[in-house]
Formats: structure tokens, C-alpha cells, sequence
């Protein structure tokens, strides 16, 4: 494959997703780490990218001083639909078991889970400096933290695509939730945020998604996984018939808080 050829599709990766790690350069190219190294460095030369810790992303984005992840910060979307919030991070955290450890992605909706968790024991690894703070007075539990650089508008610690960062830890349920839910699947609007859920997914026996129905009526572009590797749902009676359907014959569990 020529310079031009790789250059090309290293720049449509980049536009169709906002980033791409190293690795999957490697293999979307089929070319040798100082190849894609020397492209990177041609095109970094020319203003049309940024190399940054794992990857690469647009150098327009780099020129409009974006340091943080895409979608509603934190502080505006714990105020949305908090009634719904609360009822369904009440309804999550009753399935967790006394004693056991647990996975809790960042998030305005898992975070309503923390009061009810209060006298189960649990060993809880976050990602969530919100979540953490909720937890710390709970005596009995027992918290993990990743590696990785702290994203302030959501209060998150995240690391780069391609990089483990990862405690090692196994974990019988991870609660995770989502920027839209559709039949193409669970979505975020950050490909960062979609490659650290990943690494979350990998490490669990079950994938429980808290959304409330407002996230059936939006899209986001990045798919984090599709809808039949989810376990559980637990939304609202928002939730459109349609969607519930969809949601039923894809084996998913659906739990309506109330």
C-alpha cells in the first residue's frame, strides 16, 4: 500500500470516529509500528493531525482547545430526569448481593445507585470521582480506582484507546450507562469514553444498562456494543413500546423502575 493510500484511510479513521489508537492503525493497515509511525509524522507536519498518548486525533481539535470528552457535562445532566435517575439507580442497586464485587461506569444515572448501596459490603471499582465521593462515608465499602487522566466535566478518569490502565479485577456485574439506546445498539458521543467501556465490558459476567427513556429519543454516533450483549435494562415507564419490543427480542432482561 502506498504513503498516499495509508495517509488517506489514517485520516477517514480519524474524521469518522475523533481518534484512533495506534493499534488499531497497525491493524486496520497492515503495516509495521515505524511505517504508521513515519505517516503520523507526515501528517502532523502538514497540520491535519495531533499525536497525543495512544493514537492520534484532528488537529482542529487541538486548534479549538477541546480537552474534554464530547457530550453534557456532568453538572447539567445530574439535574435531567432526576426523579426517573433516582427511581432507577434505587431499582440497580437492588440487584446487587451482599459481599460481592461490582463495576460502576461514571454516569449521572449510576450515580442514584450510591445511597442504597450503603451496609452491602461491596467491593465497588469506579472510574467516577462523583461516585467515589458518594461512597467514601459507606464504612463497608471497599473502593478501586483506574489509572488515567481525570476528564472534569464529567469527573471521570479515563485512559487513552489501546492503553491498560485496568486493575486487575473481575467483576460478576458491571452497572453502566449510556448517551442513547437503539436497535444499533448502546452509544456514546466520545470514542474515548466507548473504548474505556470496553475495557469495563471485558471484565464482567453481566452488563447491566441504566438509561432513562429520554436516551431512546437521541443518537450518538460511537456504538459501544450491540444490544444483545446486554443482560439487563433498567429504565423507566418512558420507555417506548417499540423499543421495548426490541429490547425484549434481543434477550435483554427489562426492569421498569418505579
Amino acid at each position: 500500500m502506498h504513503a498516499e493510500q495509508r495517509e488517506r484511510l489514517i485520516l477517514e479513521a480519524i474524521e469518522a470516529t475523533g481518534f484512533i489508537a495506534y493499534r488499531d492503525l497497525e491493524a486496520r493497515l497492515d503495516a509495521s509500528p515505524a511505517t504508521i509511525r513515519r505517516d503520523l509524522t507526515r501528517l502532523e507536519k502538514a497540520g491535519t493531525i495531533v499525536r497525543v498518548h495512544g493514537g492520534a486525533k484532528p488537529a482542529s481539535e487541538a486548534r479549538n482547545g477541546r480537552t474534554g470528552l464530547a457530550g453534557t457535562p456532568f453538572e447539567q445532566s445530574i439535574t435531567q430526569n432526576l426523579a426517573q435517575k433516582q427511581a432507577i439507580g434505587r431499582a440497580a442497586a437492588a440487584l446487587c448481593e451482599p459481599g460481592e464485587a461490582v463495576m460502576i461506569d461514571g454516569g449521572s444515572t449510576t450515580l442514584q445507585m450510591c445511597p442504597h448501596l450503603d451496609g452491602l459490603d461491596l467491593q465497588v471499582l469506579t472510574n467516577s470521582l462523583h461516585i467515589i465521593d458518594a461512597l467514601l462515608p459507606q464504612t463497608g465499602t471497599r473502593l478501586l480506582v483506574p489509572s488515567g487522566v481525570i476528564f472534569r466535566e464529567q469527573n471521570i478518569i479515563l485512559a487513552p484507546a489501546g492503553e491498560e490502565s485496568m486493575p486487575r479485577f473481575h467483576a460478576p456485574k458491571l452497572f453502566m450507562g449510556a448517551a442513547s439506546l437503539g436497535p444499533q445498539g448502546v452509544m456514546q458521543q466520545d470514542v474515548i469514553l466507548v473504548a474505556a467501556e470496553r475495557r469495563l465490558i471485558d471484565r464482567a459476567e453481566t452488563l447491566i444498562l441504566l438509561v432513562d427513556s429520554s436516551k431512546f429519543n437521541s443518537s450518538a454516533g460511537a456504538i459501544v456494543c450491540a444490544l444483545d450483549e446486554v443482560d439487563v435494562l433498567v429504565t423507566d415507564s418512558g420507555i417506548p413500546a417499540d423499543m421495548a419490543e426490541i429490547v425484549r427480542k434481543s434477550g435483554v432482561e427489562l426492569i421498569i423502575a418505579r
